[in-house]
């Protein structure tokens, strides 16, 4: 089995020594080639270039958004690419991803049912590699202005993607995105958001027209994301086995948002409740306008303001060997 490990150096969870380790663990299995990522979009560049070059498994040690752009890369091998065409096996002819968790979050590897700790999570996968055991997962992706990108787990418009970019922009002064920090983050930015003027209207096939709506997680499976060890289920019905799942606020009081937090920290099995919410299941395709430029974000990862935004759930997309 040929195997291209695309490694980012930078990972929060792991070391040089760590690393080390967990790279002559996979070259004993297989026949393993490594890259060090180098720069943001160089992990979707490898993943195509393993694909191009016919690799059996292409594995990831790093967090969700080198995840998120080595999928990109299977994916989407030349530019961006389109969508499959409806019918396609999207997984055929596509090397089988394996995951090794290296972030702060790690939701997509913890979806999976992985362990969060990297050398754990390998022996996990050193397993799944000698069973031949694989399990076929549905993604989302994202459509605005010509352009489109997949999902793993997550996206975002409005506030939980301005609090994306708040911390981007403390990581890019040299500060770690620690479960404290997002939550500090997200109530600073709450007192300052914009609680009377919502933007964005949600529409698709079938689905009732809704105004009104302040912010949008979309979810191609639960938890949508984790403070420390408590996962964040806004969405439990979702999966990698079903289409997309929202849900929406169309207030933003301190009681409402409250009562909404309080749930998706408790109640893992029951959805949100109230006259405030919107709420979807399942769905093929639907899309979200706003009246101006609202923040947008897709598995963590802050792509900035967006005006109209479709998603779209793409079944058996790819192959995780886990």
């Amino acid at each position: 089995m040929r195997a291209m490990l695309l490694v980012n150096p930078t990972a929060t969870t792991t070391n040089g020594r760590t690393r080390d380790v967990l790279i002559r663990a996979l070259g004993a299995a297989v026949d393993l080639s490594v890259e060090e990522t180098r720069y943001r979009g160089h992990a979707a560049a490898l993943a195509a270039t393993a694909r191009a070059k016919g690799y059996d498994v292409v594995a990831v040690l790093g967090g969700d958004g080198t995840i998120n752009e080595t999928v990109n890369g299977l994916l989407n091998p030349v530019d961006g690419g389109e969508a499959p065409p409806p019918g396609d096996d999207p997984s055929a002819g596509r090397p089988a991803l394996v995951v090794i968790p290296g972030g702060s979050a790690n939701v997509f590897a913890r979806a999976l049912g992985l362990p969060n700790d990297p050398v754990e999570s390998t022996g996990a996968v050193l397993e799944a590699i000698r069973e031949g055991r694989r399990r076929t997962v549905g993604l989302g992706q994202a459509l605005w202005e010509g352009e489109s990108r997949y999902f793993t787990f997550c996206s975002g418009m409005g506030y939980d993607a301005e609090v994306v970019r708040a911390v981007e922009g403390l990581r890019g002064s040299g500060r770690k995105a620690t479960p404290t920090r997002y939550v500090n983050t997200a109530l600073r930015h709450y007192l300052a958001t914009d609680k009377r003027h919502p933007a964005m209207r949600l529409t698709g096939p079938g689905i009732p027209a809704a105004d009104g709506v302040f912010m949008a997680i979309i979810t191609n499976t639960s938890p949508w994301t984790y403070v420390g060890t408590k996962p964040v289920t806004p969405t439990p019905w979702a999966s990698f086995e079903t289409g997309l799942d929202l849900l929406g606020l169309r207030r933003m009081g301190a009681i409402q948002v409250a009562s909404v937090i309080r749930h998706i920290l408790t109640q893992s099995d029951a959805l949100p409740s109230g006259r405030h919410l919107v709420q979807l299941h399942d769905e093929a395709e639907f899309t979200l306008t706003a009246d101006r430029p609202v923040a947008f974000q897709l598995d963590g990862d802050y792509l900035g303001e967006r005006e109209t935004v479709t998603f779209r759930s793409t079944p058996n997309a790819l192959q995780v060997l886990v």
